[in-house]
Formats: structure tokens, sequence, C-alpha cells
């Protein structure tokens, strides 16, 4: 793994261009599928022309940044792993890709990940999925599974994801590095294609703590585009104080379920004394909605998806077959080839859940359900200043294992569907390994609140050594 400021170490004592040459010969060479597309030539013109430009005075000049596949990157193909984008290139840059070409930051490609951020393991991406670099029989987790397996292999220092149900956090946690996934609202949403709109968030994945929020600080602001875009501006770095005394942790018992791993729960709960020890303090807290979270998760979110996916035609862009038909036949023959089972099913299930007769028995009783799970969280959260839980009940599992039982992957985001239901902040950091393969700690925290969270995270990281182990990357 390497950081920001072994990035801008190597630029002082080389130049912009060569150290954006040796980002792309690592991923090259490191053969982990992470990324769909490289921007070799567009990031080299880059590199060679930031000198002559102001960026070279901004705080990640020249840093090199990989870009989910789901992010809008003008210039750049975006597929969402999908074959029915195949060919995408969009004619403007999001909001975060703004931000970051502001910073001085480098797109040097777009990261693999699951179809349409649809899965927990990166192999419904089209394309194949990417490899963990601690071992490449297991998965790199998802729906941002290329974008933490590149930094976890150490191919760029700092990448871009998307969260809607744990798709930062679940492989943050399955490649041993830091992915935050920030209250609703703080990141603006404009350029990121739509899965399910009232859930998913822009995320910062690095190899540490202090990387994250440099990044995070970057990304975040006001975006009028953005109609859920809240308007605070911080400066997150003033978050991170190794102090943590005083402060109220609430450890959730429905978190440690009867999936979570004997190993899984060990990491975690040392986590939680390692902070005990550093003068916080700790109690049970009660979140009884648990239970009902992923189902409820899940008809939403497959109800968003039946809606935002209707727009996926091949007749403006994207796939488009050698013989067209009438519009209806061209359109299902389309959609057909384009989409993968793992899309096609959740936009089938969405929208018998959004139909005629089904939707009172389906898609509002999971909005009832969400309201009760964020409740959940405010009354845990009122008398704590953060709750603490594994991020995933496992290690991740190997390739091929879950993918042809999807109730079982969907069982998989237990621990993360819940936050993005309630719209609060989550990181996921590094805690332990089991096998060789990573444990992430998760630290959730109140709406707008990232300040405590990013404490607690660089406080834990600080006071230990688990982000300074690194994969044998083959």
């Amino acid at each position: 793994m390497i950081t920001i400021s072994q990035t801008l170490k190597a630029i002082d004592e080389s130049s912009y261009e060569e150290v954006v040459s040796q980002c792309i010969e690592r991923i090259k060479n490191n053969k982990l599928n992470t990324f769909i597309t490289i921007a070799e030539e567009s990031a080299l013109e880059i590199a060679k022309n930031i000198n002559s430009s102001k960026n070279h005075l901004q705080p990640l000049a020249g840093v090199p940044v990989a870009i989910k596949d789901n992010i809008s990157t003008k210039g750049i193909q975006t597929t969402c792993a999908s074959n029915i984008l195949t060919g995408y290139v969009p004619p403007y840059d999001a909001h975060v890709i703004e931000r970051l070409k502001e910073a001085g930051a480098i797109i040097v490609g777009k990261a693999n990940m699951d179809e349409f951020a649809m899965g927990t393991s990166t192999e419904t991406s089209h394309y194949g999925p990417a490899l963990n670099p601690w071992n490449t029989d297991h998965v790199s987790g998802g729906s941002s599974g290329g974008s933490a397996a590149t930094v976890a292999a150490g191919e760029v220092s700092v990448a871009l994801g998307s969260d809607t149900g744990g798709s930062v956090r679940c492989p943050a946690s399955f490649c041993g590095v830091v992915g935050l996934k920030p209250t609703y609202g703080i990141i603006s949403r404009y350029g990121l294609i739509s899965y399910a709109n009232s859930l998913e968030q822009i995320g910062p994945i690095a190899t540490n703590v202090k990387d994250m929020t440099l990044l995070f600080n970057v990304i975040t602001g006001y975006d009028s585009r953005d109609s859920t875009s809240v308007q605070i501006e911080k400066d997150y770095t003033e978050s991170l104080v190794n102090d943590v005394n005083g402060l109220i942790i609430g450890v959730p018992d429905e978190y440690f379920g009867e999936g979570t791993e004997p190993a899984v729960e060990k990491a975690v709960w040392d986590g939680v004394h390692t902070l005990e020890g550093l003068g916080a303090s700790w109690k049970k807290v009660k979140m009884p909605h648990t239970r009902y979270a992923l189902a409820a998760y899940y008809i939403i979110a497959m109800s968003e998806a039946s809606s935002n996916l209707a727009r996926f035609d091949g007749m403006r862009y994207g796939l488009r077959l050698t013989k067209d038909h009438d519009w209806h036949t061209t359109y299902s023959e389309i959609r057909a080839k384009g989409f993968g089972e793992e899309v096609k099913r959740r936009v089938l299930l969405g929208t018998y859940a959004l139909s005629a007769g089904y939707m009172d028995k389906y898609y509002l009783k999971a909005l009832k359900v969400r309201t009760l799970v964020k409740q959940d969280f405010d009354l845990a959260l009122k008398d704590t200043d953060v709750l603490i839980a594994p991020t995933m009940p496992a290690p991740a599992f190997k390739l091929g294992e879950k993918i042809s039982d999807p109730l079982t992957l969907y069982l998989a985001d237990v621990n993360t569907v819940p936050i993005n239901l309630a719209g609060v902040p989550s990181i996921s950091l590094p805690c332990g390994f089991d096998n060789g393969l990573p444990i992430g700690l998760q630290i959730i925290g109140r709406h707008f609140d990232e300040e405590t969270v990013l404490r607690v995270a660089y406080t834990f990281e600080q006071n230990t050594d688990f982000h300074t182990i690194t994969p044998e990357v083959r």
C-alpha cells in the first residue's frame, strides 16, 4: 500500500509524469482486474502539463486517483461494469470529479465494480471480478471491489467508490483498507449513475484514516445540481485527534448475530477494549428493528432500481444490436443482452414490489420499517457518541462460493444496510486478520457528525498497527 505523502514525496524526487507512469505500470502488472478502463493517455497528458497550471499548488497535486465506474468522467468510458453501457463516454464530469480536478488529482482510470453496483463481490461485473490482493482466490468485496483492491494492492493511494448498502465498507473490510459511507447529502450525487437514489452516497477509500479524510475534505461541498445536497463547510482534518477520553461507545447486540464468525467477533471486541484502554467507555445498546432492515433495504433498493434502470434502452448510447426490429422487440433484446443476471433479477423484483396490488404490501411497508430503523439509531446514539460493530460478519469468501445463491449473498450485507436506511455516517477500518484475510471494524455516528467518527477511527488506528500490514500482491 502507498500513502498520499509517499506519492507526493515520489513526485518531488522525480516528476508528475513519472509517478503517473509508474502507477499505470503497477495496474497493468498486478493482473488483479481492478480497472475496467485505464485512462493512460489523458492521465499522462495532465501530468505532463500540471507544472504549467495552478493545480501544482493544490493539496492532491499529481496524486493518481481511481474512480468507480459508475461515476461520470468526461472523456473517459463509464460502463457501470455493464455490457449495456459499453462504449459510453460521458460528456460531463460528476461534481466529485470536478472537485478532484480542482485539487490537482489525476484520474488514472475507472475501477471495476459489480454491475450497476448490484452485488457484494464484484462477481456480477461484465468484465470479470476484481481479485483480492490478500488472496486472489477470494473476492474483493462489492460493489466497489475494484476501488478497494487497487488501494490495497498499492496501485493507487486513494480511490472513490459508492455505497448503497455497504458497497464502500464491504470491500474496505475484505481488502483491509479504510472506507467511509458519509451522511446522506454531504457529498453531491450529481454524476453518480443511479441505482437507488435515496440510499446511495459516494465515499472515499484510502490506506489510512488521514488520507481518507484528505480525500473526503476535497469531495464534500454543496452542489445546487443535487436537490439532496446539504450546505456544510468543515475542515474534517481538524477531527484527526488521538483522543477518545470520555467518549461513550454503544455496542449493539443485534450486529453480533448468529452468522458472525468467532474470529470477527473477537477482533471487533478487541477493538472496543483497545478504545476502552484509551479512556473511552462502552455499553450495550438495543436496536430491535435491525432484524427487519435487510428485507426492507432490498425491497426499497430494488424498487428504485427498477425505475432508474428503465432509461437504459440502447437507443441513445451504449449497446446497440446489429439489426433493429419494432421498438418493443428491440428494447427487449437490448436489455436482455445488455444486463447481467443479477441486474435482471433486481429489476424484476423491484417492478413486482411496485406493481398494483403489491405496492402497499411490500414497498410502503418497507418504508415504514425504514423509519423504525432510523429511530433505532436515533435512540441508540442519544446516550452514546458512536456505535461499533463488525463491518462484515466474515472475512472475504472464495470466488464462486456464493454467487449462485443470491439470498446467501444478500445476507452478507446484514451489518451494513441499516446504516444506509438511516442515512448516518459509518467508517470501516482494519482491526484484525483471520487466515491471512482482513477483518473490518465499523464505527457508526450521528447524522453529520463525521468529526466524531473520524476522531475515534484515527485514535484506534494510531494505537494499533493493522493499517501498516500490507498484502503480498500476486
